[in-house]
């Protein structure tokens, strides 16, 4: 007959197991992808900005995280940027303001914005800022008005209509990059 041996086992000085040391690595790097991808579908993104459409706020090549559960634990604000599905093209992520609510009558007139005919201010604007005349509109049921803060040079909803509620993605919460603009948003 005969008798197996069985393989030392690898102790540390304190007298402890160890474990080999490639299924460790291959089950760390498994962890950390898991949590990185739980934490890109449901929490945080980062979203690359193409255009001129949000300057000042959002310059062209800056890189922003977006709260993806921002709106699940809270409802959007006015004047939250937020990023979102384009409605003409759903493959396209576009990134503008939050202007106007369901219900709401929306209208641009002499560079200032009015809401339900009211004068709304707009301190991310920068002063002196002009653009064209826009609607009245009313805002309708399930749907957000998204306005660029450079209001000359934006595609938004002037253009293409209402925000549809399930077109949204988050709610941008950071410039990280480049690090000189890094900042809360």
């Amino acid at each position: 007959m005969d008798k197996k041996k069985d393989k030392p086992v690898k102790q540390d000085s304190a007298g402890e197991t160890k474990k080999p040391v490639i299924p460790e690595i291959l089950e760390s790097v498994i962890i950390a992808v898991i949590l990185a991808t739980i934490i890109r579908l449901f929490l945080l993104a980062p979203f690359f900005i193409p255009s001129q459409s949000m300057e000042p706020t959002l310059l062209v090549r800056d890189r922003i995280i977006v709260s993806k559960i921002a709106y699940r634990l809270g409802e959007p604000q006015r004047g939250d940027i937020v990023v979102f599905k384009y409605p003409r093209d759903p493959r396209k992520d576009y990134v503008k303001r939050l202007i106007g609510f369901a219900g709401e009558e929306v209208a641009l007139k002499n560079n200032r914005l009015y809401i339900n005919g009211k004068e709304t201010p707009e301190k991310y604007l920068p002063e002196g800022l002009s653009y064209y005349d826009f609607g009245p509109v009313i805002v309708p049921n399930g749907c957000y008005l998204m306005l660029g803060d450079n209001r000359p040079n934006s595609e938004d909803s002037r253009v293409w209509g209402p925000l549809p509620k399930e077109n949204i993605i988050g709610k941008a919460v950071l410039i990280y990059w480049p690090f000189t603009r890094a900042k809360l948003l």
